[in-house]
């Protein structure tokens, strides 16, 4: 759904914009073809601060302009350049994403060798060009010295590990950490300095990256730092891991699900990836090593319950789930957001998302958690295309459309066909063992599955009995228990044969 601007604009309008910008897409730059649709937003929402004069308001293709969201297209670019970058490999820091900018000209440079002195209670820091002073402070616990800063970008660099030195970058950047922090970075302050030391002439970041990535997006190119002159690299080191409880991403384990679950637990994540006891990484692993550590803050059933928020968490965090706008943060729905966790847990996610912990490896390819939360995702992305993309509580329920949502959307009605299309799309994808259908999303679908899988969501959507008058019987069974639910729609006739293309 786009943003709608304030007011249509009138031909003259549009042509001034188009001179100002070219007949070219503001999200990606690419022509846009005489005699191909035009759309016109915002650079920048209007709803956040921005204008909806002309100036604010730049031309895309109609493609880019579904794709968007209701993003403005300022972030919207951005996320696309972002999804360029992180599609150059597994495995990147900013030390890649700072070569990705120069290599596109977005930068002149990064990484250049400084000289750093210590005189009169200053850390003197030279450059080729430049030459400036700052106080030394001195750590009361280490009797490490540091020294605060604003640095550019020139002089920076990603603290990772190659030939020559030993790196304590612990993490990798992950795509949603970035973006997220880039939106927020454009309205807030920076809090706390990222985290860096002197390295043979070269200054290194080794907490903070995804704060200096996001802010490269958003223009900056100098950043406030806390930088340690000679510290001690295996205490620092420790420091910086025990430190990585937030967004955590560990060297060998390249799954982004991976970071989430260290993110999750934290501390406890770390030891265990750490053990070096021969027996594989598995997420069943880490919680049974949980029951086995002394001291646990938790009981069992409440990391249990803190794995699956992790699982749930994940998809709802997704910067690609269009759905999750329509999610209201608290126990109960609104007219805005008219779905809950609570009834998304009982529906959606009980019947595609496997919420107990997988025996796989998590180094290897066999686990596939990443590829079920985007799965997950997925679905949900065709639920809201074909349908509560639609929603809109102005129009109340003598709307032929808003009602046949409000039936659709209901929490006992969710409950009920939430089985009947894991049903359908277990027989359609010809997934029969009951160990597959306790986790039909847990593995790779191609995109052919994934039609596949439209087409089924797409004749539930279209089932006759959503689009009855008001007031019909359907009104008072969706009030009714679950149970009463499903059977009263299977004698409608909504069942696995009409999903899979028998007629009504």
């Amino acid at each position: 759904m786009a943003i709608t601007l304030k007011r249509q604009l009138d031909d003259n309008e549009k042509q001034k914009i188009l001179e100002r910008h070219g007949r070219g897409c503001f999200a990606t730059g690419h022509p846009i073809a005489q005699g191909e649709a035009l759309h016109f937003d915002h650079i920048r929402a209007f709803a956040h601060d921005g204008p909806s004069e002309l100036d604010n308001i730049a031309p895309m293709c109609e493609m880019h302009n579904k794709q968007k969201g209701t993003l403005p297209l300022e972030d919207f670019r951005v996320s696309l350049r972002l999804k360029q970058f992180f599609s150059e490999g597994d495995g990147l820091t900013l030390r890649h994403l700072l070569a990705h900018l120069q290599k596109n000209k977005d930068l002149k440079n990064f990484g250049q060798q400084v000289a750093v002195h210590q005189a009169n209670g200053e850390a003197v820091i030279e450059t080729g060009s430049e030459k400036f002073a700052c106080a030394v402070h001195k750590c009361p616990t280490t009797g490490w010295q540091y020294f605060y800063a604003t640095l550019p970008v020139e002089i920076l660099n990603s603290d990772d590990e190659d030939e020559e030195r030993i790196g304590l970058q612990p993490r990798y950047l992950v795509f949603d950490k970035v973006f997220a922090l880039y939106r927020h970075f454009l309205r807030h302050p920076v809090l706390q300095p990222s985290i860096g030391r002197v390295n043979k002439n070269h200054i290194v970041i080794f907490d903070g990256q995804h704060k200096i990535a996001a802010l490269l997006w958003t223009g900056r190119r100098s950043f406030e730092c806390k930088i340690y002159i000679e510290p001690q690299l295996r205490l620092l080191n420790e420091t910086n891991i025990a430190a990585h409880d937030t967004f955590s991403q560990m060297r060998f384990f390249a799954s982004v699900m991976v970071a989430r679950l260290g993110s999750e637990f934290g501390a406890d994540f770390e030891k265990y990836k750490n053990l070096e006891d021969g027996a594989i990484k598995s997420e069943a692993g880490f919680m049974k090593y949980l029951d086995r550590v002394d001291g646990q803050a938790l009981t069992r059933a409440e990391r249990n319950k803190r794995f699956r928020s992790y699982l749930y968490n994940s998809v709802l965090q997704s910067q690609e789930n269009k759905l999750s706008n329509y999610v209201s943060k608290g126990n109960r729905s609104s007219d805005e957001k008219p779905l809950t966790i609570d009834v998304l847990t009982k529906s959606i996610f009980s019947s595609f998302l496997y919420t107990q912990p997988v025996e796989d490896n998590m180094a290897t390819d066999a686990y596939k958690r990443d590829k079920e939360i985007d799965n997950v995702v997925a679905l949900m992305n065709m639920i809201h295309d074909l349908a509560l993309g639609f929603w809109n509580p102005k129009v109340g329920k003598n709307d032929e459309t808003q009602r046949r949502l409000m039936r659709l959307f209901g929490s006992k009605s969710m409950m009920s066909w939430s089985e009947l299309l894991k049903d359908a799309i277990c027989a359609r994808l010809e997934i029969f063992s009951e160990e597959d259908r306790v986790r039909p999303f847990y593995r790779e679908l191609s995109p052919i599955e994934q039609g596949k899988i439209k087409t089924i969501l797409s004749r539930l959507v279209n089932f006759k009995i959503w689009k009855s008058p008001s007031d019909s019987e359907v009104d008072r069974v969706l009030s009714d228990n679950k149970s009463a639910v499903k059977d009263w729609l299977k004698k409608q006739g909504l069942d696995i044969g009409y999903l899979l293309g028998a007629s009504q």
